[in-house]
């Protein structure tokens, strides 16, 4: 087997610049069959304290402060945008007209309309992109999937979908980029409900209409010290001056899917108490699958003609099952959420290489983002909205 190298750089230093550079580094562990090789060349961050640990935790080769220089490098060939949800366009949109593929971070910008601008630069230059939506690529989940179209359980009927988070919970948490709709867009939807969109879609097919309530519960939260260097979610002091959220901490929506499913979707970045829950759960006409990411090689099933009292049992996933053989030898040896950041990685490598595209794309990102403008929409008007392509 010939091997080409792959010039790799990464835009953005936090975690998950650092999640997109740790599967870079374990590719070849797990997919020593690949034709490409990363060449870690050059990471771009605008705080020198992370590019410096960035260089020593993944021996990229030099540094950047500006993103666009990275993107000027020829040594590269494909770009990991990790950056704050407001530089997702314009990095996006450069990457392409650079000639570069594309691994970039969900959401795709702060709108449907920064997405599409994406797909389309993306679509024009001829480079290959994937879409941050790891979780679709879980072993169990995807033998859900498998299950639910083969007819396991009747007819999918009605189906619950969750991502509910505390890390935005404390009263105390510092007023950041999040929480401005400039520059986090609009909050928990795209952090979170564009996860449990994609998921939804992904499962159970395209969204026809929803209807949809938001609210915030924390409306107000502390700045920061000026110039500080800000890492995560952090608190801040309750004597700070404060600043107003101006975007959604929770969403809940009624969905009807394109195959006449009701789906109940809820979000939430203030559920004290939960942390990442989040899941799936489908009824058929004659059973049940579900699938919670807390215990992500465990499929719960129940299938069978009995209806009422019909027992439920959990499968403990193996090497059967989508990539798990990649990563373990046997069933109930759990994959993690960076194993599915490899996974991620090596079927967008696959695409670059001419093999069948299996990961998610900017056109399930354009989708994921027209959902949430519609929930945006329903929560306004308090009226159900079509989930469709709209002219921006």
């Amino acid at each position: 087997m010939s091997v080409r190298e792959i010039g790799v750089g990464v835009i953005g230093a936090g975690w998950l610049g650092d999640v997109h550079a740790r599967a870079w580094g374990r590719l070849r562990h797990h997919y020593a069959d690949l034709g490409l090789r990363p060449r870690m060349v050059a990471v771009a961050d605008s705080v020198p304290a992370a590019t410096a640990a960035a260089v020593d935790r993944h021996g990229f080769e030099r540094t950047y402060s500006d993103w666009a220089d990275l993107l000027a490098d020829p040594g590269i060939d494909v770009v990991s945008a990790t950056a704050p949800n407001a530089l997702h366009r314009d990095i996006g949109v450069a990457t392409a007209r650079a000639g570069k593929h594309l691994w970039i971070e969900k959401p795709v910008g702060l709108s449907a309309g920064d997405t599409r601008a994406v797909a389309d630069a993306v679509a024009q230059a001829g480079v290959h992109a994937a879409v941050g939506f790891n979780y679709r690529v879980f072993p169990a989940l995807q033998e859900l999937r498998a299950q639910l179209r083969a007819g396991a359980i009747g007819r999918a009927t009605h189906a619950r979908v969750r991502l509910l988070s505390d890390y935005a919970a404390h009263p105390l948490g510092l007023h950041t980029w999040r929480y401005s709709l400039a520059s986090g867009g609009h909050g928990v939807l795209g952090d979170l409900a564009s996860h449990a969109v994609d998921l939804t879609r992904y499962v159970l097919g395209d969204l026809d209409r929803l209807v949809a309530e938001t609210e915030v519960f924390i409306d107000e939260r502390p700045l920061p010290v000026a110039g500080a260097a800000i890492y995560g979610h952090g608190l801040g002091n309750p004597d700070a001056p404060r600043a107003a959220v101006e975007n959604e901490d929770y969403v809940a929506a009624l969905i009807r899917t394109v195959d006449d499913v009701l789906v109940t979707l809820e979000c939430s970045r203030v559920a004290a108490g939960e942390q990442n829950t989040y899941g799936i759960e489908i009824h058929g006409t004659s059973g049940l699958l579900a699938w919670d990411f807390r215990r992500p090689g465990e499929l719960v099933s129940s299938t069978g003609g009995t209806y009422a009292d019909q027992p439920t049992q959990v499968r403990h996933i193996g090497p059967g099952s989508g990539e798990h053989a990649r990563f373990q030898p046997g069933s109930a040896l759990v994959l993690s959420f960076d194993d599915s950041k490899v996974i991620e990685l090596a079927m967008f490598l696959r695409a670059i290489e001419g093999g069948p595209q299996e990961q998610a794309t900017l056109a399930d990102a354009v989708a994921s983002a027209e959902a949430l403008e519609a929930m945006v929409e329903s929560a306004g008007s308090r009226a159900w909205v079509s989930v469709q392509r709209k002219d921006e």
